[in-house]
This record gives C-alpha cells, sequence and structure tokens, in this order.
C-alpha cells in the first residue's frame, strides 16, 4: 500500500470558519481538488446556501467563492495508507499542524468537521478554545442522510458564523 499526500490547505486572514473534512477520496487527489467526487454533497451544499452554482463552476472559481465567504478547507490528515475512499480504511493517518492555523487564520470562529472520522480528532481542535461542530458527512457513502438534512445541518452551522 503506498502513502498518500493530502492537499494543501485552503486558509488565508479572512477564515472565519473551517470545515475539515478525513482525507481526500480518490477522485479528489486525482483531480488535486477538494471534494473532487461528482456525487459528494459539498459544492451542491454550499452552492444552496450561496445561491451560486459552484458545481458548474472551475474549481479555482470555486475556490475563490470559499475566500470570499470566509470558509476554510482543510483536512484532519497530512498523509496516510489507504486503498479506496473510505474512511474505514484509512491506516497509518498522519495529523496534520492544526496550530499553525490560529497563526494563519487570526479571524477563525470556529471550526466544523465533515463527518464522524474528522471529529475523531475534535480533542485537537477543541483546543483552539473555539466552537467545535460535527457536521453530517457530504460524502456519498453517507446515505442515510437525505440532501435537504445535510443542507440543514450545514446551514445552521454556517448561518451561525456569517458564512451563509
Amino acid at each position: 500500500m503506498s502513502r498518500l499526500l493530502g492537499l494543501a490547505p485552503v486558509l488565508d486572514a479572512d477564515t472565519r470558519l473551517l470545515v475539515l473534512g478525513s482525507f481526500p477520496g480518490v477522485a479528489s487527489l486525482r483531480a488535486q481538488q477538494y471534494y473532487g467526487h461528482p456525487q459528494n454533497h459539498f459544492w451542491k451544499i454550499l452552492g444552496a446556501l450561496w445561491q451560486q452554482p459552484l458545481t458548474e463552476m472551475p474549481y479555482p472559481e470555486r475556490v475563490a467563492a470559499l475566500r470570499a465567504h470566509g470558509l476554510g478547507l482543510w483536512d484532519v490528515y497530512q498523509a496516510c495508507e489507504r486503498e479506496g475512499s473510505l474512511d474505514a480504511d484509512i491506516r497509518a493517518a498522519e495529523l496534520n499542524d492544526f496550530a499553525a492555523v490560529q497563526r494563519q487564520c487570526p479571524l477563525l470562529e470556529a471550526v466544523a468537521h465533515n463527518g464522524g472520522e474528522s471529529y475523531r480528532h475534535a480533542k485537537h481542535t477543541s483546543a483552539f478554545g473555539l466552537p467545535v461542530y460535527k457536521l453530517p458527512s457530504t460524502s456519498p457513502a453517507n446515505a442515510s442522510w437525505s440532501f435537504d438534512r445535510k443542507l440543514s445541518s450545514w446551514g445552521e452551522v454556517l448561518r451561525r458564523h456569517g458564512v451563509a
């Protein structure tokens, strides 16, 4: 099994809310884009909240929209071993350096974990002294949550921090 490296963070000095996934899936790593699987609800949820056709936009424009709204993206793992895309198959994972986030993001108000695997590391992000949320995974593997249920949960947190 080969060692996989994650994606660079999407953060800047205006980031108010940081969304942390676990680790990019195969489609995302191949495309070098967060939430690159076409069935993942991440971009569709944000598009609905921001009333923008994010799923139709080129990736650099989606990233620009994130930055414009004060939303940052990263993952809890910087590297791991895994066959396929399921979080349950992650092995030998290395955590990202969360301490750097607060230096890069002086306006950071909260951290939201996208799914259970990411939220397993909430003890690290709780050290920021900021609100930490567990959001339903936007992954297509999370079929027990409807799109509308995910949209409602995500919308509540993003609105609370002025990001939606």
